[in-house]
């Protein structure tokens, strides 16, 4: 079977999660849920999809039985899907785009496309600046504000692209230029270097005996649709996903400084080059240069500019200027927490809920990365979508995980917890009786997100002041590129965290990154302490851990600062008795 050009996994699973959408738009129940498990599990199936189904291995992924599998291979094969373009006929023109914006569901779309004839998301801007929206069933002022601010949002985010999906594919084109005999340096830089929530375009830097070979390879990559420019010294090109990369390669004794240059940030290197400018030198990717002596003072590596420029090496999430060149200039930069520090996940799913493995095969998973301990957090009952679990489910998913800790088949000690919903007078949708029975206990707010502030923030507290609550989980309900955070007053929140020992985590989903690294800093100066968790729905959902720890990084933690840097012994001390 032939992959098509850029036909990846990211895109089969952008077609099932617009047929999901598309069963939603028509109210069919159930099959919308299938489609997104089966898509969430092809994202991060760390096989490439066509070779799965070339092998006739589909039926092994979970969560895609086999009509979806069926499906599946016609994707692969022929790129496109004869049931989505069906679907996509039977909407009137436009609903569908009106339903990627935030806070326009289908059955608002619909109402929107019949009552005011909006076909597109500049008919709905047009509408909305116009104040012909308000006046319909169900909408009103604020809802119109609402959805100017989506439309804002939805534009943004054209032009970004998460971490964490765009990571991987990062990794492998500087893996294939790795292997090249003629490459001698070669590393990301920009932003995604500095590990950001969100990624504009790439950028790689290299050196070589034969740059016109590493541009001929380079260009030619697999998923590589278009080519913008080609040179010697540098070569852009855009991959099928959308994102532009641009490769450049630089003299051997020039990479440290270009490296240095090209990571960022901007107001991080005009910080750095006002240093420079102070001792008469000249900063820029070429090198740090002394203007009177026309000498090299530093470029063949990275460390030599800040050790010239009396600094200690800043690592590269944190060069953002807020505040690190000060602390790397009087030697209190932070021993940030490293990427092997954790030692198990506080926040994983199963099938007992929406997750697509069994507790053991979670286990399994987490064993191979070397955690000593995972809390299954599967979600409560009021979560009708996710499947959420009863007292009684609970009561028997606890069992579970006693017989499995009993029998010891894996080297990692199952935690039994739950994901608990904060209601909207911040009560908890379990009972005292059956939390005091649990591990650990996150809590989250998973609806009524456009609560006024002062509700939100009297809501979550509540939530903390349980006295079984461990975790408060993503705590400001945002979804990158989709949806903003809930209004919540986090000065407030972190003060009571500190006060009542509650954790605040750091949810590594791709899509969440909650708390930010910019809250998280905030958080711990306030003297708040964290958890990790991956939220994984899947085996292959555990390594977004790692997303977790550059957000913490960049937000100025250390391994003291989390709970779950500490063996099992010490966690248990360290959560709330």
């Amino acid at each position: 079977m032939e992959r098509l050009p850029g036909m990846t996994n990211l895109e089969v699973a952008a077609i099932l999660s617009e047929v999901a959408d598309l069963l939603e738009i028509q109210g069919v129940r159930f099959k919308p849920q299938a489609y997104r498990r089966a898509a969430q599990a092809i994202e991060t199936l760390p096989e490439d999809i066509a070779d799965v189904a070339r092998e006739e291995r589909l039926d092994e992924i979970p969560g895609v039985g086999k009509g979806i599998a069926g499906k599946v291979r016609e994707i692969v094969e022929t790129g496109s899907l004869a049931y989505l373009a069906s679907l996509r006929r039977e909407l009137p023109v436009g609903v569908q785009e009106l339903t990627r914006i935030e806070g326009i569901g289908p059955k608002k779309a619909a109402v929107l496309s019949r009552e005011l004839g909006i076909r597109s998301v500049d008919d709905l801007e047009a509408a909305a600046k116009a104040g012909r929206i308000r006046d319909l069933p169900g909408f009103g002022e604020k809802t119109e504000q609402n959805i100017l601010a989506g439309i804002a949002m939805s534009r943004t985010a054209k032009k970004r692209h998460l971490l964490g999906y765009i990571l991987p594919v990062a990794r492998e084109i500087e893996e294939r230029l790795a292997g090249l005999a003629s490459v001698r340096q070669v590393s990301l830089a920009g932003s995604i270097r500095r590990m950001k929530e969100t990624i504009g375009d790439l950028d790689i830097l290299a050196t070589s005996t034969r740059p016109e070979e590493v541009m001929e390879v380079f260009s030619t990559l697999p998923g590589v649709t278009r080519v913008l420019a080609r040179g010697t010294t540098k070569t852009s090109v855009v991959l099928a996903t959308g994102v532009q990369v641009d490769l450049r390669v630089v003299e051997e004794g020039q990479f440290g400084a270009a490296l240095q240059y090209f990571t960022g940030s901007k107001e991080h290197n005009i910080a750095l080059r006002r240093l420079a400018i102070a001792r008469n030198w000249r900063l820029n990717e070429y090198g740090l240069v002394d203007l009177a002596s026309n000498r090299m003072v530093a470029g063949e590596d990275e460390a030599g500019i800040y050790r010239a420029l009396g600094l200690a090496w800043i690592e590269p999430e944190l060069r953002e200027d807020r505040g690190e060149i000060e602390a790397a200039r009087a030697g209190t930069l932070p021993d940030l927490v490293g990427y092997g520090s954790i030692r198990g996940d506080l926040h994983v799913h199963t099938r007992w809920s929406e997750g697509a493995h069994s507790v053991g095969e979670m286990a399994e998973a987490a064993a191979a990365l070397g955690y000593e301990y995972i809390a299954v957090c599967d979600h409560a009952e009021t979560l009708h979508i996710a499947r959420g679990l009863s007292p009684e489910r609970l009561a028997d998913q606890v069992r579970e995980i006693e017989r499995i800790n009993r029998e010891g088949g894996s080297s990692v000690t199952v935690l039994s917890g739950t994901e608990c919903n904060i209601g909207m007078d911040g009560r908890i949708d379990l009972p005292d009786s059956v939390l005091a029975d649990l591990d650990v206990v996150v809590a989250s707010v998973h609806s009524g997100f456009r609560q006024p502030e002062r509700e939100m923030t009297e809501r979550v507290v509540t939530a903390m002041h349980n006295d079984h609550v461990d975790i408060i989980g993503h705590p400001t309900g945002r979804i990158l590129l989709a949806r903003e955070p809930y209004r919540i007053d986090l000065a407030a929140v972190f003060e009571a965290a500190a006060a009542l020992g509650v954790l605040l985590e750091i949810n590594a989903f791709p899509g969440r990154l909650d708390l930010s690294d910019v809250n998280a800093r905030s958080a711990r100066e306030a003297g708040v302490r964290f958890s990790l968790g991956s939220d994984a729905h899947s085996r292959e959902n555990l390594r977004y851990m790692e997303l977790g720890v550059a957000t913490a990084r960049r937000g100025w933690l250390t391994a003291d600062d989390i709970a779950n840097t500490r063996p099992l012994a010490g966690l248990r001390r360290f959560l709330r008795p």
